[in-house]
């Protein structure tokens, strides 16, 4: 049975493939709850490879599950062993399920993938519901167009987890922007149970020390960031071509290429950038808020945390979203830019209608300069309220005992699997 004075205890589960967004929106819960709740911790199970890059809160830990990797034909593998995937998501499942069991956890949160990475989690929820854990599935505010989600999901049998296992959907957006279950004509008892929760605001980790950062920083300048940058090579060949060949831009560049832009794209930007006297790059940054903080506007590829951070921080911000495999940035940044919360430009090579102009986004990066500021839009604090109804909605449920013990658990879960 559970220890007495064992504190409150949340579990979040990330299955993070590739990329840094959903990793750092499940850091940034987590700090968000232990920053409210003085007797609680939090413990992310993630397949970041780059996780330990990232200061944690005291009472914020986590667990690494062995990585994988998405490829192009939408299949996995392993990110770093030499075994095949299926072993892999053994071993993942193995840890997920033994973590929780051990850890015992008052609240599970589960980000974007309702089964997890190949069903990895499905196990692990059952026996976590028949604790009387509360179940919650987190999603971003889009997931991908309607069409394609419908068959993903269908596959992964998506859509009985919500309904027969979670007991709160929570949508990490607003209403206003976009439902990410549209199109997938969710059931009664699946709407009841989800809640907008509005976009997750940023606080700014401490500053480092003035010599650790960007020279170009000290001065007004433009943030250019990819995110993670495994896609991003784009938008900053772009801005790199746009720096080269224009004169009179308003603005000398920061470009932040992302840790996971391939090293031979890094080395040719990097090396065309140190002909440039009005721009800087580098890879990688773990402060990436406060660089945010210090710029005068930004230009981005709009995936959700730059976005979340673009309002925080309330800065002009040009997004060019990325328009394969998934239009998530496009749907977002369609519908922010109508709001009138950013501007939007199209990449023309990736929609396939022409070649990118440096005329054209010299143009845009002219027009940042008195471009409004997302707060003049029209909306309040409900745009930015997520953190203040994630505290809201895990409150009742902590310190709040399970209905039952271990012993039976195991029974159980061999029931089921005889079955």
């Amino acid at each position: 049975m559970a220890a007495k004075n064992r504190g409150s205890r949340i579990l979040i589960y990330s299955h993070d493939t590739f990329g840094l967004g959903h990793l750092r929106r499940c850091r940034a819960i987590a700090h968000a709850l232990v920053g409210e709740y003085s007797n609680l911790s939090v413990l992310i199970l993630t397949g970041s490879p780059i996780i330990g890059s990232f200061d944690f809160r005291a009472r914020v830990d986590f667990v690494r599950v062995p990585g994988v990797i998405k490829l192009r034909n939408g299949n996995y593998t392993s990110l770093s062993l030499y075994i095949d995937i299926e072993d892999t998501v053994r071993i993942r499942e193995s840890i997920i399920h033994h973590t929780a069991d051990v850890f015992e956890p008052d609240i599970f949160i589960v980000d974007k993938e309702p089964l997890g990475l190949r069903g990895e989690i499905e196990n692990t929820l059952h026996m976590l519901k028949d604790r009387g854990t509360r179940l919650v599935l987190g999603l971003r505010d889009v997931l991908d167009e309607p069409e394609l989600l419908r068959p993903e999901w269908d596959r992964k049998e998506a859509m009985p987890a919500l309904e027969n296992l979670y007991d709160e959907i929570w949508i990490y957006g607003h209403k206003d922007i976009y439902h990410p279950l549209s199109g997938l004509d969710p059931s009664d008892a699946v709407q009841a149970k989800t809640i907008f929760t509005g976009y997750l605001p940023r606080t700014l980790p401490e500053p480092e020390p003035l010599e650790h950062w960007p020279q170009i920083a000290e001065k007004p300048f433009v943030l250019v960031t990819t995110g993670g940058g495994g896609d991003g090579e784009g938008l900053i060949d772009w801005v790199l071509s746009t720096y080269e060949t224009q004169k009179n831009l308003p603005l000398p560049a920061l470009l932040v290429l992302g840790p996971f832009m391939s090293a031979d794209h890094q080395v040719e930007f990097q090396a065309r950038a140190s002909l440039l006297d009005n721009v800087e790059v580098i890879v990688f940054h773990n402060r990436i808020e406060q660089l945010m903080a210090r710029a005068q506007a930004v230009v981005a590829m709009g995936g959700y945390n730059t976005f979340c951070e673009a309002l925080t921080l309330d800065k002009p911000t040009l997004i060019v979203p990325r328009m394969v495999p998934r239009k998530e940035q496009y749907l977002r940044a369609e519908k922010a830019h109508k709001l009138g919360l950013i501007r939007m430009l199209i990449d023309p090579q990736e929609a396939g209608t022409g070649q990118r102009d440096p005329a054209v986004m010299a143009a845009e990066l002219v027009a940042l300069m008195t471009q409004n500021k997302p707060s003049r839009a029209g909306y309040g604090n409900e745009l930015l309220s997520g953190f203040e109804i994630v505290q809201r909605q895990v409150k009742p449920w902590l310190h709040r005992g399970r209905k039952t013990a271990k012993k039976d658990d195991e029974k159980d879960r061999v029931s089921r699997s005889a079955s």
